[in-house]
């Protein structure tokens, strides 16, 4: 008897402690929303503008960490090509200038924008200057890298890394930074269909 006692003691403890800590790692996440979509992120554009990605709802998206300065800013024109090509099957690419890999993005959002355009031709959305990395890095960026790590961890190696996320607002694939643009069009055209 005191065994069944003991049993259903046990049982009824662990169906309070499931509903105590539904979606709670012991306190970990209270008072945070758990983010569980990139619908469900907002980031400032390069304009001053909030800006939700639920606004993307529906299209193949591209994020990607640039810089002006760097060996690997030659893609800018790469991926303006892939979004002339596909914006109007679907595709959007957003830029995210971060200045964490040996200072190659100093400038301010004016100079950054004069930059992609004179230079590159950008027209697809830029958004301001954030942290991929570290204890500050925007918590799309850190959502990012949970749902999709590289090679060596989850951390972002160099700037032009870019993120695939799927109609559904799924992170499926993530491109190092030697992966041109070009190289990523079957992929991104799969995902169009």
């Amino acid at each position: 008897m005191k065994k069944t006692q003991f049993n259903l003691l046990t049982i009824l403890l662990s169906i309070i402690s499931l509903f105590t800590f539904n979606n709670k790692s012991l306190g970990q996440n209270e008072g945070k929303e758990v983010k569980e979509s990139f619908y469900d992120f907002k980031a400032i554009s390069i304009e001053g503008e909030e800006v939700s990605m639920s606004d993307y709802k529906g299209k193949v998206v591209i994020v990607v960490n640039t810089a002006s300065k760097c060996g690997f800013t030659p893609q800018f024109e790469g991926l303006e090509a892939l979004y002339k090509k596909y914006k109007d099957k679907g595709l959007v690419i957003l830029g995210f200038p971060c200045n964490q890999f040996a200072n190659q993005e100093p400038g301010d959002e004016q100079q950054i924008i004069n930059g992609c355009m004179l230079n590159y031709g950008v027209t697809f959305p830029m958004f301001s200057k954030i942290n991929v990395n570290g204890d500050d890095a925007h918590p799309l960026f850190k959502f990012l890298k949970k749902e999709a790590s590289g090679t060596l961890g989850d951390a972002i190696k160099w700037n032009f890394t870019k993120f695939v996320i799927n109609k559904e607002g799924k992170v499926i694939k993530r491109f190092s930074t030697q992966t041109k643009p070009e190289d990523m069009e079957d992929f991104i055209l799969l995902q169009l269909k």
